[in-house]
Parts: C-alpha cells; sequence; structure tokens
C-alpha cells in the first residue's frame, strides 16, 4: 500500500536517473534488496529526489508498505508535519494496537488536537513511533521514503531517529535523500538503522550532461557550448538544464569570448547574497570573475586595492571558496562567477577587461582582455589576437587558439580592395576553423566553415573551407557525399587544391565504398599532385595514407611506400598526426609483431599529440597504445587505457565507434564480458549509421571475439562469417589487421564444423607466410590443433599446441600463450589431476584476464569435481562463483584484491576512497566467512580458506 503523497515523476522524465547513475543506482537497489536502508547525499540540484524516486517506484512494490513525506524549508518550523505525512493515513490501521498513552500521543501530535509536545509526552510519542511502525511490518515489510531531509522538522526528525536505531530485525527499511555540501552527512546517518548505505551523488561528466541534454531535447548545441555548459554547471544535472534552457530560448549563441545567457532561475539562486557586499566588493567580484585564473596579486594590478579584504567578504557569504594553500581566488561554483559577469552592465565588464588586459601578465590574457574591452574594427587589436593565437597553438591549446582567431576575425577591418595588406576576416576565420578541427570542436568548426562558403569567391579559400566541412563530417562522410564535385569544381587545375580534394576522395573510398584499391589509387594521386605543387606536409599524408592502405591490402609495395613516407623533410604536423606518417610506421611495426617497439613507437606519439592539444589524435593513440597492450597481454593496463579512451571519445564526439570497438576488445580480455557485447553492438551500431565499411568489419570482429568468450559458439561463428565476407569485398589481405581469423576457425570446431575451419586456416596461413606474420601463424597452429583433435588425434593436437605456447611466449603474447596452455590442459581432462590447469590459471593471472581465468576456475571446478567422486576429496570452490552473492561493488573490490592490488591501487581504479575499500572489504569477509585478504587470495587461486 502507497499512501499520502505520490512521488512518481512523469514518464518523460524517468530516463534521467539513469544518466550517469548507473552503478550508484545498481548499488543502492542492491542495498535495499537486502534489507538495508539507503541515505543518498549531495548539494542542491545534483538529482538526489529523481533517484530517490526512481529507487523507490522500482523497489516499492505492493508487496510493501510504502510510507512517504517531502519536507520544505518554509514548513520545516511547524512541529510533526513530517510525521503527519507519515502516518497520517495509516493511523486506523494501528491505532488500536497500541497501549492507550502511546495512541493519545501519537493522535494528538498528528491531528493537532490537544497539546502534544516532546517535552511533555517524549517517551509516549518515540514509543508510539516505534511501534506503529512494527505493529504495520508486522503486516508485510514497510518502506519509509523521505526525501529533504535537510528541512525534517525538529520534532519528527527526533522521533524517526529514535526508532530507526531500535528496529533491529523489524522489515522496516528507510530510503531518504539529503542536501549536503561535501561530506557533512553524517548527523543525518547516525538517525538512520545501524545497515544504511550512504551514497553521495557526484557531479555528472561532460558526456553526462551531453546525453542530458538531447534527452531534454537540446540536441543542436555545438558540442562547445556543452562543454562550456558543463564547465559553467560543475557538472550540476539542475543547472546544466536550466542554462540549456536558456541558450534553447536565445535566438542568438554567445559568441567566443562572451559568457552563456544565466536564466533568471539561477540568477536567483546564486547571487541572492550578493546584495550583501558592498559596491567595491561587488566591483573586485566582477574582475575576478572576468579573469582566467585570478589572483589576489592579479586583482591588485587591476586596480582593486583592497583586494584582501573584499574577498574575505565574499568567502564569508560563501561566495568564494576559502584556500588555505596558495593565492588563487576561486569562486564557490563556477555559476556563481557566470551569473555575476552576466548580470553586470557591459560597461562595467569592458571597465573589468580593460583593467585586466594591462595586468595580466600572460601575453593570451592580454590579447582576450583587449578584445573584450574593445568595440568594433581595430586591425592593431586584430594583430594582438593574431599573434596570441599563433602563441596558444605552439603551447597545444587550440581550442584556445580558436577562440582567439575568431575574436581577430571580428576585429578584422573589411579588405577594401585587392590591394589591401594583411589577412581577410574570412582568413582569419577558416584558420580558427581548423584550430576547432584540432582541438576536436568540429561543430564549431564546421558552422565557422558554412558561414565562410556563403560570401568566398577565391579557389584557395573555398576549398579550404571544403576541408573542413569535410574533416569535420568525421567517419560519416556519407553525409558529405554532395559536397565532392562542388570541391572539384572550385580546386579547378590547381596541382595543390586538387591534391587535396583527392586525398579526401581517398578517405571516401575508404570509408563509404570500402574499395582500398580506389583508396591506394587516390592517395597516390594525391601525393603526386603535393608534390608537384611543393605542398610537402599534404604530399607526406597522402603518402602516410596509401602506406597504411598498402600494409592493411598485404600489398607487396607497402614496405617502399613507408619508406618514402619516412623521408626527410618530414613535418611535425603530419608526423604526430594521427593519420601521418608516425601512424603508418606504427600500424606497420604492430603488424609485424614488433610489439616493444610499437610501444614506443605510439607512446611518443600520444605524448606529442597531447602536448599540441590534438584531440582526435589522442583518442586514437590512446586507443591503439591499449590495443598494444592487449597484444602484449597486459590486459589490466589495456582496459584501463581502452576505457580513458572511450571516456575521451565520449567526452569529445570523436572517434566513438573505433574506441567502443577496441574497449569491447578489452573487456572480454580483462573485464566484463556483458559489457564487452554490449560495447560491440554499440561500435557496430554507430558503423553501420555512419556508413563506415571499413570499422564495419572491426566492430563485428569484436562482437564475435565477445561471445566466443562468452561461450556463444553459433553467435560467434554468424559474426564472424559476416567480417569474412565483408573483409574479401574490401580486398584485405592481411590477417594481422583484425586478427579474427583464429577465432572464428575454433568457433567452428565448436559448432561442429571442423572442415570449413580447416579450409579457413589453410586461406588465411598463405597470406600470413608470404607476409611473414608470425604470430598470426601461432593463432592459426593453435586452431588447427583443435581441428585435429576433433578428428581424433589427441596426440598430435598436444604436440603442436606445446610449440604454439613457446611460440607466443617468445613473440612476447602473453595473453595468446595463456590461451594455448588453456586449449592444452582442456585436451588433457583423459588424465585428470588437481594441477592439470595451474599453468593456464597462472599465465591468465599474470595477464589479469579475469574473463579467461573464470572459464580455468570453472573448469578446474568441473575437474575437480569429478576427481572428488573418486578421491573423496572435496572439490575446491571456485573464485567466481564464491562471489557471485556479493553486491556489484563488492565482486569488483574482491576480484582488485585477487589481482594483487593494494587497497590505494583499488581506489584509483574504482573512484572511491580508500576508507570506501576498506569498509567494503569488511562486508565481503562478513559475507563469505573469511578474515583477510590473503583468504581471497586463497579463493582466486581456487583453494579453500582456511
Amino acid at each position: 500500500m502507497t499512501v499520502r503523497r505520490d512521488f512518481k515523476e512523469p514518464a518523460r522524465c524517468r530516463p534521467d536517473l539513469v544518466i550517469g547513475r548507473d552503478e550508484l543506482f545498481t548499488s543502492a537497489h542492491e542495498q535495499l534488496t537486502r534489507g538495508g536502508s539507503v541515505l543518498l547525499h549531495g548539494p542542491a540540484g545534483i538529482g538526489k529526489s529523481t533517484v530517490l524516486r526512481a529507487l523507490a517506484a522500482d523497489y516499492g512494490d505492493a508487496a510493501r508498505t510504502v510510507l512517504r513525506c517531502s519536507a520544505t524549508e518554509s514548513e520545516s518550523h511547524l512541529p510533526f508535519l513530517a510525521l503527519a505525512d507519515l502516518f497520517g493515513l495509516v493511523l486506523d490501521e494501528v491505532a488500536d494496537k497500541l497501549p492507550s498513552a502511546q495512541r493519545t500521543a501519537l493522535e494528538s501530535a498528528l491531528t493537532g488536537r490537544g497539546e502534544s509536545t516532546l517535552q511533555r509526552d517524549g517517551l509516549a510519542l518515540r514509543l508510539a513511533v516505534l511501534s506503529a511502525l512494527r505493529a504495520l511490518a508486522a503486516v508485510k515489510p514497510v518502506l519509509l521514503v523521505a526525501d529533504d531531509m535537510q528541512w525534517l522538522d525538529s520534532a519528527s526528525a527526533e522521533l524517526l531517529g529514535f526508532a530507526a536505531r531500535r528496529l533491529g530485525d523489524t522489515p522496516v527499511q528507510l530510503l531518504c535523500a539529503v542536501r549536503t555540501e561535501g561530506q557533512e552527512y553524517d548527523r543525518h546517518l547516525r538517525a538512520s538503522p545501524p545497515d544504511t548505505l550512504a551514497v553521495r551523488l557526484n557531479p555528472l561528466s561532460p558526456a553526462q550532461v551531453s546525453t542530458l541534454l538531447d534527452h531534454r531535447g537540446y540536441t543542436d548545441l555545438p558540442r562547445s557550448t556543452v562543454r562550456e555548459i558543463h564547465r559553467t554547471s560543475g557538472g550540476n544535472p539542475l543547472f546544466a538544464l536550466e542554462l540549456g534552457r536558456a541558450l534553447g530560448e536565445n535566438p542568438t549563441p554567445p559568441r567566443p569570448g562572451e559568457p552563456l545567457p544565466v536564466p533568471t532561475s539561477l540568477r536567483a539562486l546564486v547571487l541572492s547574497r550578493l546584495d550583501m557586499l558592498s559596491g567595491e566588493a561587488r566591483r573586485t567580484l566582477l574582475v575576478a570573475s572576468a579573469g582566467a585564473r585570478p589572483t589576489l596579486a592579479l586583482l591588485h594590478a587591476a586596480g582593486r586595492e583592497n583586494a584582501e579584504a573584499e574577498t574575505a567578504q565574499a568567502a564569508a557569504l560563501g561566495l568564494l571558496a576559502t584556500e588555505p594553500e596558495g593565492p588563487a581566488v576561486r569562486f564557490a561554483h563556477p555559476l556563481i562567477s557566470a551569473a555575476l559577469y552576466a548580470e553586470a552592465p557591459a560597461q562595467e565588464r569592458r571597465a573589468a577587461h580593460t583593467a585586466l588586459s594591462t595586468a595580466a601578465s600572460d601575453p593570451i590574457e592580454r590579447a582576450r582582455h583587449l578584445a573584450l574591452s574593445t568595440t568594433g574594427t581595430d586591425p592593431q587589436v586584430a594583430a594582438r589576437l593574431a599573434e596570441a593565437a599563433a602563441l596558444a597553438r605552439d603551447r597545444g591549446a587550440p581550442s584556445v587558439a580558436a577562440s582567439l582567431g575568431l575574436l581577430a576575425a571580428r576585429h578584422t577591418p573589411a579588405r577594401q580592395s585587392a590591394a589591401d595588406d594583411g589577412p581577410a576576416p574570412d582568413e582569419r576565420r577558416l584558420e580558427a576553423a581548423e584550430d576547432a578541427i584540432i582541438a576536436g570542436e568540429v561543430d564549431l568548426a564546421r558552422d565557422i566553415a558554412h558561414e565562410v562558403l556563403t560570401r568566398a569567391t577565391a579557389p584557395a579559400e573555398r576549398v579550404r573551407a571544403w576541408m573542413v566541412v569535410i574533416e569535420a563530417a568525421g567517419q560519416a562522410l556519407g553525409d558529405v557525399d554532395a559536397v565532392y564535385p562542388q570541391v572539384l569544381a572550385d580546386a579547378g587545375d590547381d596541382p595543390v587544391l586538387l591534391a587535396q580534394v583527392h586525398y579526401q576522395l581517398a578517405w571516401r573510398g575508404l570509408v563509404v565504398q570500402g574499395d582500398f584499391a580506389e583508396a591506394r589509387e587516390q592517395a597516390a594521386h594525391a601525393a603526386e599532385l603535393a608534390a608537384r605543387g611543393g605542398d610537402r606536409r599534404n604530399e607526406l599524408m597522402a603518402l602516410a595514407l596509401q602506406a597504411s592502405t598498402e600494409t592493411l591490402m598485404g600489398h607487396p609495395d607497402a614496405p617502399a611506400t613507408i619508406k618514402r613516407a619516412l623521408k626527410e623533410p618530414q613535418d611535425p604536423y603530419v608526423a604526430c598526426h594521427h593519420n601521418g606518417t608516425g601512424m603508418a610506421r606504427f600500424r606497420w611495426l604492430l603488424m609485424s609483431d614488433q610489439l616493444p617497439e610499437a610501444r614506443s613507437t605510439i607512446t611518443a606519439l600520444l605524448r606529442e599529440a597531447r602536448r599540441r592539444g590534438m584531440v582526435e589524435s589522442e583518442v586514437h593513440f590512446q586507443r591503439f597504445l591499449a590495443e598494444t597492450e592487449l597484444r602484449s597481454g597486459h590486459c589490466g593496463r589495456a582496459l584501463d587505457l581502452a576505457r580513458e579512451s572511450l571516456r575521451l571519445a565520449r567526452d569529445s564526439g570523436i572517434g566513438l565507434g573505433a574506441s567502443a570497438m577496441l574497449t569491447s576488445l578489452a573487456e572480454a580480455s580483462g573485464g566484463e564480458v556483458g559489457r564487452a557485447l554490449e560495447l560491440a553492438r554499440e561500435a557496430t551500431g554507430r558503423a553501420e549509421e555512419d556508413g563506415d565499411q571499413m570499422y564495419l568489419s572491426r566492430a563485428l570482429a569484436a562482437l564475435g571475439h565477445a561471445q566466443s568468450v562468452a561461450g556463444d559458439a553459433a553467435g560467434a561463428v554468424a559474426s564472424l562469417r559476416r567480417v569474412r565476407e565483408l573483409e574479401v569485398g574490401l580486398g584485405i589481405n592481411d590477417p594481422a589487421r583484425g586478427r579474427w581469423q583464429g577465432d572464428l576457425a575454433e568457433a567452428l570446431v565448436r559448432v561442429g564444423e571442423p572442415g570449413e575451419a580447416q579450409e579457413l586456416i589453410d586461406v588465411t596461413r598463405a597470406h600470413a607466410l608470404r607476409l611473414g606474420r608470425e604470430s598470426i601463424l601461432a593463432v592459426l597452429d593453435r586452431a588447427e590443433a583443435l581441428v585435429r583433435a576433433a578428428q581424433g588425434d589427441q596426440e598430435g593436437a598436444l604436440v603442436r599446441l606445446t610449440s604454439v605456447q613457446d611460440r607466443f611466449a617468445k613473440l612476447g603474447y602473453g595473453l595468446e600463450e595463456a590461451r594455448a596452455a588453456f586449449a592444452m590442459a582442456r585436451l588433457r581432462t583423459r588424465r585428470p589431476g588437481p594441477t592439470s590447469y595451474d599453468e593456464a590459471a597462472r599465465l591468465f593471472r599474470r595477464c589479469r584476464a579475469l574473463p579467461w581465468l573464470r572459464q580455468v576456475e570453472a573448469a578446474g571446478a568441473q575437474e575437480s569435481a569429478g576427481t572428488a567422486a573418486t578421491a573423496a576429496v572435496p572439490a575446491p570452490v571456485p573464485a567466481f562463483d564464491a562471489l557471485e552473492g556479493l553486491a556489484s561493488m563488492e565482486r569488483q573490490v574482491a576480484a582488485l584484491v585477487m589481482e594483487g592490488a593494494t587497497n590505494r591501487e583499488i581506489a584509483a581504479r574504482l573512484f572511491i576512497s580508500v576508507k570506501t575499500v576498506e569498509a567494503t572489504l569488511t562486508r565481503v569477509y562478513r559475507k563469505l566467512g573469511i578474515r583477510s585478504r590473503v583468504d581471497i587470495v586463497r579463493l582466486a587461486a581456487g583453494r579453500h580458506a582456511k
């Protein structure tokens, strides 16, 4: 029975709860399922009420009595109001079950008749609340849902706390939410049942804020604007939605350097304390809000002589965060700074920027403030801004360079004649667009390019703008298919311009048409045209693409083309670009089994991309480093890198499909197979949606691999047969590109198709022998051993697997070595013994290959169970079976302990505190009936805990 207030959200709002709250929601739901209580806490607007309502809707079913209350600040002075909300409609059900004195006191408190007070009827009221809950729980379990506990009237809070501490085994649970700053929830936790789980709601990430805005219909916001919303809101979902709404209602988006429009609702929320400031203190805060990194020294240099006293006054009012260490002046929340700036008149803003244009020590900051203090065109200001943009570019801050470039364009006078010197406004806009592409702000870049195309007439300017449009499309090149005839017409017969167009046509051949031969031909033609026009940068980019295409095709010219691409002079930008010459060399090293050299190459490329602020390159290089670690058998490290690459891809909107694909492979090897399947399907869907033939085969290969690890041989066969068809059509002959052939052959054996498996092995081996792919040959030999075993040649299969394991060890493929050992152990089951799987388990544990280790544990348990039937020896408990009864967080912590991680390492991996790790381990010990980390490690080894 649900009584009193109905807190269910409208259906359209319910999906908000899963945005960034999946693990939190699961953890809280599991706590409730186990019979415990939950206290949600966090700052205003963070989403506590949304999660509370969702948990109550999912858990508070008809089998429970649900009592609800929700307090407000304006009613917090009314005694017993929350008590009336909770018990008002069930008083008749329990009244006759209470002693007379308790019934009288409770009725008086709930109805307001009489003069019941805690001072006069304290004991009777306390016992009445406890007795009422026990009486309700005797019929069916009770769920007490309380929102905004910080506003509970003191009498109700005291009574509920008294009862909560004394309920014992009575089936009464509390689901509460309270507004807190920092970790100040102890007072509420002390008033909750002893088994209460405190769950803090943290700010959303940029990707989660983007998803939230999309869900609410704010889908047309540029990604750079979404990032600014995240920064200004501090990841607070309520603030982010209000900012998104304000932008949606504003027909004119803010220009670069301008603040976001802060709606009245948020201004009132964060500026209510500003009226208590003196006028001078408010002007000092305005200068601080205009500065990028305000300090007391900067405020003094900007003419704010009493900055210490004025900032201290603001800090006392909660507008500034207190900083005991360091000189920074930091607002308590970014929204305070944004609202303060938005509230100030334009003249006062310009005055603040004028002061900062001479006070700031950094030339980039000085130029920015100069621009924001100036109105109209001014060639000197424009030149200063262009110089600052170049400096930002050199510092590896292309996003800042793009913003400064647009400011420079705004202050650049239009050319009056062809004889005018200096760049035109649109030239500076296009340079800003190219900086935006490097920074990953593709929406901004695309908008700038389209604006320029509406008025540009010069061929070079138009082709340059079209190149930005094509680059901004990313993998969805099919969306800009109509652009190519226009840009070819604009290029005319200029070899430099044509080289750029044919380079993009090469990518179109790969991604849209799936034709590697066409892509190779276009890339080669682009390199020739660029060389004829003396454009070394585009010549190198085209050669790198030609080399990469030939490598994937298994073309005999690949080594020679790579050598040409690496000849001097090199271009620093091309050398560290994700489609540049360094990448072409890395791909060759990786596919040629030169793992140490590949790792050092990609690590250097990643470092340089980060230094330059090349976001798209960083996403891809992080992914390729993860792939290198995965092939080396460092599954834990690969998983961390892959997850970081996916996080960066989601935040930037770049390389999502490719990062999801690689993270799926990493999850299947070192994480959770269910997650691997989910990510592989996401990657497949994205590739199909984009019409990206090149990555579709990689995504399907990841799906087939995850299905294979999950034990779904039939599913793996279906997915990987499709990969085979796609790659034959694409003209990809190098099996080292996707490395799916061994998985397909082994899955075919498991579904009873050894003949097809052998045929695949023979065809693939011919290519691998021609190209010298040693690790692929070893994978094929492992698969062929399983074919032989299926045909009855057990001894021949074991001999081959022994050789395969040794070859993998020499090549440095740790995970493949462990898989060979596992295959041998499975074939030796006719000679059972307690150590038959020990070698495979040791190798998988060394790799931190948890999904594979689970399979070894299960196989070992089955073997031990068979031995126990004859030797009467108890079978060891598989470690991961023992963890099944644990909550999600408890399983993760226990699994990391099994890997040998310290508490501090576990905290870093799971983004929790060391204290939380310690508390979680205490619960794990209790549930598993063990006493220490050593016992968990023994479980991992498949032995009984001592």
